[in-house]
């Protein structure tokens, strides 16, 4: 493997066995740099995964080029909530009451200057499988491919190593799906729950035919860290899509959309995304976020 741009580690890595999701907006009239700085005086990126909004960004006096607000997709069928936030973070690790205990310890560290206004707290099911009992993820790239999909090129400067994430928060209508007969869902889905096997016979609305990353042109491949969330009996999933520009995930999101050729992906029948917003991802110095891209 090639030598890594340096990336927040936990962007490559396995999702974790527990997951805490924080979306912040900065407090009108707040100076947030004392507070980033702080910030990125904490985050190692692997424990601790960060990402900042377009506002937030603007705020700063600075420019990533690349970065914008997520607004949609035009022409698109179906609802897709667009829900922009200046601050995003992704807290890593084994145990929910130490992610509990660390976003307490953040959200300490962030009130000066910004509101956590959401919080998820997500978690691996079953080895890497969605709710539904369908693996997540499977055509995830791999190797350099990952980090060609996933991270901007050391050609980019101060800005290699860092990536842009799409987040998005989908609500399962769980009734709807558990009272499909099982062909159905494996329809809906387009493999085989079980083994995991693509079927030939599913639908074009199938969401593995509408999301097959290489039968776009160019190819879409994002570097996909998406974690089930659960609240009381209700859940979803917390859909995470790394890449070095938004391109591949508008494409996937436009197809799925109905946006390409009015077509919708049977997800829809029983999922709905209730959120939606973009991300920029700094990179890593000697162990801590890296934030002096925007003059910090």
């Amino acid at each position: 493997m090639s030598l890594a741009p340096p990336a927040q580690p936990g962007i490559l890595q396995p999702v974790p066995a527990q997951a805490r999701y924080l979306t912040c907006q900065l407090r009108v009239g707040a100076e947030p740099r004392a507070v980033l700085r702080a910030l990125a005086a904490l985050a190692d990126g692997e424990s601790i995964v960060v990402g900042l909004g377009e506002s937030l960004v603007r705020e700063l006096g600075a420019q990533v080029p690349g970065l914008k607000s997520f607004c949609g997709i035009a022409g698109a069928r179906i609802k897709l909530p667009a829900t922009p936030a200046d601050l995003w973070i992704w807290l890593r690790g084994p145990d929910r009451g130490d992610l509990l205990i660390r976003s307490r310890h953040l959200q300490a560290l962030l009130a000066p200057a910004f509101d956590v206004q959401l919080i998820t707290d997500a978690f691996n099911h079953n080895n890497g499988r969605d709710l539904t009992g369908y693996e997540d993820g499977t055509e995830n790239p791999q190797g350099d491919e990952a980090l060609a999909a996933a991270l901007l090129p050391e050609g980019a400067g101060p800005l290699a190593g860092s990536s842009f994430v799409a987040v998005q928060r989908w609500r399962h209508h769980m009734s709807r799906f558990e009272a499909m007969p099982r062909q159905q869902q494996d329809h809906t889905i387009g493999r085989d729950r079980e083994s995991n096997e693509e079927l030939d016979d599913a639908p074009e609305s199938a969401h593995v035919k509408r999301t097959a990353q290489e039968s776009f042109d160019p190819e879409a491949f994002v570097l996909r860290r998406s974690m089930p969330w659960a609240e009381g009996n209700e859940g979803g999933l917390v859909f995470t899509a790394f890449g070095h520009s938004f391109d591949a995930y508008e494409a996937l999101l436009r197809r799925m959309s109905g946006a390409e050729d009015g077509l919708t992906d049977a997800l829809f029948s029983f999922t709905e995304p209730e959120t939606g917003a973009y991300f920029w991802c700094p990179p890593v110095h000697q162990g801590r976020i890296d934030l002096r891209a925007l003059g910090l």
